[in-house]
């Protein structure tokens, strides 16, 4: 998406957390219509978790800047990467269940579904069940929202990101 982007930098470590913010955001600011909410792994001697906003017009993403700046983030103009993982998009809360993946294509921002280890061109058959699993997280890339699934049960589709993954070591 083209726009004006914000990114606030609040020393998250994890995405499950980062998710949270862009939903209080969602819940508590006046965002409009079309506005893309992403994470972005940030690496190098501190390594987080920053989240993106994306809106139209210039006026917003102003009015957005000093809401967030009073709240007390620390607030920069553009993305850190293009590769941002979106979870607030158009169509976002129109996927829940099981839909066709040309379902989800229809109803969402959402460019293309690919499947690891599916057809040989990695495109998923736009008849293909998806379960959702309410939470579904696309990725930008090369300018497209791109959502990867994996084949799953009974000839359906997951996304790739679990909702709740168990985290590394959790049984130590």
């Amino acid at each position: 998406m083209t726009g004006h982007v914000l990114t606030v930098d609040a020393g998250l470590r994890d995405l499950r957390a980062a998710d949270h913010l862009l939903r209080a955001y969602a819940a508590g600011l006046p965002l409009p219509e079309g506005v893309f909410g992403c994470t972005h792994l940030v690496r190098g001697d501190r390594p987080r978790v920053a989240v993106s906003l994306t809106v139209r017009e210039a006026a917003v993403a102003a009015q957005l800047r000093e809401r967030l700046v009073a709240q007390g983030y620390e607030v920069a103009d553009g993305a850190p990467d293009s590769v941002g993982r979106a979870v607030l998009y158009p169509g976002a809360d129109a996927l829940r269940g099981t839909m066709t993946v040309a379902e989800v294509l229809s109803v969402s921002a959402i460019d293309r579904v690919t499947v690891l280890g599916g057809t040989p061109a990695g495109r998923a058959v736009p008849g293909t069940p998806l379960v959702t699993r309410d939470h579904v997280r696309p990725q930008w890339q090369d300018g497209r929202l791109v959502l990867t699934a994996m084949p799953a049960a009974g000839g359906t589709l997951v996304p790739f990101e679990v909702p709740d993954p168990t985290p590394c070591c959790a049984d130590h």
